[in-house]
């Protein structure tokens, strides 16, 4: 995957969006700060809002800290680490990352923080997709229902398919 042109580009692609997505985020706060610079004399969030929504920041910071913490693991190693090589008939011999992934998911603890990392992405994600739509202005009451279950089923789906990676290589790491 590492010498495909389509992935080099789509992962700039996604640092970029990261990138903007934090920006974009910290500037959305702000001004969500001072368009209120006095607090409601009872605040009571529980009551209007969910749990993620309250707290997108600390789920944000718990994800960009994962994704450091996974681009150090295995980027960071490809690129610039020791690797294991291994020689494939039709490609010749490059650097042998599925052996670096399965040793890092043999790890219990590693791949229980990755599952972990991927509920507050469950959690972030439950939040942030309907909400980013109503941030562009393309919310709608014909569209939102339609917006919100594509959001859940987004929420449920992409997590579970990750999370699903460590736990069937860990599973596969005790036979």
């Amino acid at each position: 995957m590492a010498n495909n042109p389509l992935i080099r580009v789509v992962s700039i692609l996604n640092f970029v969006f990261i990138a903007a997505h934090v920006v974009y985020s910290a500037i959305l706060t702000k001004q969500n700060k001072s368009a209120r610079p006095v607090g409601y004399a009872v605040a009571n969030g529980a009551s209007n809002s969910p749990w993620a929504s309250r707290n997108m920041g600390l789920l944000g910071t718990i994800l960009l800290l994962f994704i450091l913490v996974h681009l150090r693991g295995f980027w960071y190693e490809v690129k610039f680490g020791e690797m294991p090589m291994v020689t494939y008939e039709e490609s010749g011999t490059i650097k042998d990352v599925y052996t670096i992934v399965a040793a890092s998911y043999e790890n219990v603890g590693y791949a229980l923080f990755y599952v972990v990392c991927m509920g507050f992405l469950a959690f972030h994600l439950s939040h942030g997709f309907s909400s980013a739509f109503q941030t562009l202005g393309l919310n709608h009451v014909k569209y939102s229902p339609v917006i919100k279950k594509v959001g859940y089923a987004i929420t449920i789906l992409i997590p579970t398919l990750f999370a699903a990676i460590p736990v069937v290589m860990y599973i596969q790491s005790l036979s």
